[in-house]
């Protein structure tokens, strides 16, 4: 059995690739080891406190990052024509399990939302497996707008339109917000009009208000945004207790393992806040150093994103960098008190098996599409010699 086709690690064919596909590659593993590093860390307090085993999501997750990983490379490897094809059906089939989840008794509920479906032992959430393919079609119609139909422009519209509403009913307005958000980012690189995008903003902040004005726990969470000192007990409690974190690690932070916050003050440490236990634990200085992980991230995407001649897959690297560094940025931002609170986890970093599977195959198409954009400038030294001796013989020689 070919273990390249299931390990990445063990990929013969790197050293073909482009300086960009092999500096986004490293950077993802590396990204996925400190997220690894800092899970084992946020989640061992609680393992031990409620299993009696402090590598219980742990090892969890190592189970789902070596299921995510196969993915990643079966993306890395296959032709993006491919990806795009098989995109239609699977983001059909996902937003399909999305209004499953909202059918009494199918769904599973966790504070107030129900997001989950349960296959045994295994939960589902087909809000966060459904964003790599959000990507992928939208980039897909968005990528030739001007050679379709209106029939076919308003059907997709109409659909990525359900997948909005069916995670917004859940409900999940932050996922919903990301999922917005992408898309219309998307529509922007591929040269929409603005009075179509205009409009469409906003109607987005439209339904974002009507959202929060119905719902009692979203009015909570913008109140304790704007003052959480005011309720810190009850409504503030989150936000509080991570800045209290955030705060405490100081310039250099106080050691790794040595968070004090995760000690079952801070809630849900090893999901939306794990960022908390980081910045505690690692300070101003590892806080600085992920950002600037973040940045070089970006920056490789976009210049991917710009490097490549093909529309689709330009806005496939714009989409993919967007859901993994821009929900990075999100969930940074709440955990230090700059944006309202959500449930957005932290890409590479927060335990769940579904965030981990959608990271890595954004991960995974954003080095595809550097892959693809730069096949044809990469020559093997071995190609250059044979090209270099056939320049060089006379021309009357034979070969």
């Amino acid at each position: 059995m070919n273990l390249s086709l299931l390990v990445p690690f063990f990929d013969s064919s790197v050293r073909e690739w482009s300086l960009s596909a092999r500096l986004l590659r490293w950077l993802t593993f590396l990204w996925l080891f400190v997220g690894l590093v800092v899970l084992f860390s946020a989640s061992y307090p609680n393992g031990d406190a409620n299993y009696g085993d402090g590598l219980y999501y742990f090892k969890r997750q190592i189970i789902w990052v070596l299921i995510a990983l196969v993915i990643f490379n079966l993306v890395v490897r296959f032709p993006l024509r491919h990806v795009l094809g098989m995109a239609p059906w699977f983001l059909m089939v996902i937003l399909s399990l999305i209004f499953l989840t909202l059918v009494p008794g199918l769904g599973d509920t966790t504070n107030g939302a129900t997001r989950w479906l349960s296959l045994g032992p295994i939960a589902i959430q087909p809000s966060e497996l459904i964003k790599p393919f959000l990507v992928l079609q939208s980039a897909r119609i968005f990528g030739q707008w001007e050679r379709l139909t209106w029939k076919v422009r308003f059907t997709w519209l109409g659909i990525f339109g359900g997948v909005l509403l069916g995670i917004l009913l859940q409900p999940n307005l932050s996922t919903t917000a990301l999922c917005g958000m992408t898309l219309w980012l998307i529509a922007l690189a591929s040269g929409l009009p603005f009075s179509y995008l205009g409009g469409t903003a906003l109607g987005g902040v439209m339904l974002a208000v009507i959202s929060i004005s119905l719902k009692e726990y979203q009015q909570r969470r913008v109140m304790s945004f704007l003052n959480p000192w005011a309720d810190p007990m009850k409504n503030g409690y989150q936000l509080v207790q991570s800045l209290l974190a955030v705060g405490s690690g100081g310039t250099w932070g106080s050691g790794f393992g040595l968070s004090q916050q995760k000690l079952f003050y801070l809630p849900i440490e090893y999901t939306d806040f794990i960022f908390a236990v980081y910045a505690e634990e690692f300070g101003f200085a590892g806080s600085v150093m992920l950002l600037l992980l973040l940045i070089t991230y970006a920056t490789v995407g976009l210049i991917v994103a710009i490097k490549t001649r093909h529309k689709i897959h330009r806005l496939v690297a714009i989409g993919a960098t967007i859901l993994l560094v821009g929900q990075s940025l999100l969930n940074i931002g709440v955990a230090t008190g700059a944006l309202p609170t959500t449930g957005l986890p932290l890409p590479m970093f927060s335990y769940g098996g579904n965030s981990m599977i959608a990271s890595l195959m954004a991960a995974g198409l954003l080095i595809r599409v550097a892959r693809e954009s730069s096949e044809a400038d990469v020559v093997s030294l071995h190609d250059r010699r044979q090209f270099g001796s056939r320049r060089q013989r006379p021309s009357g020689q034979r070969p």
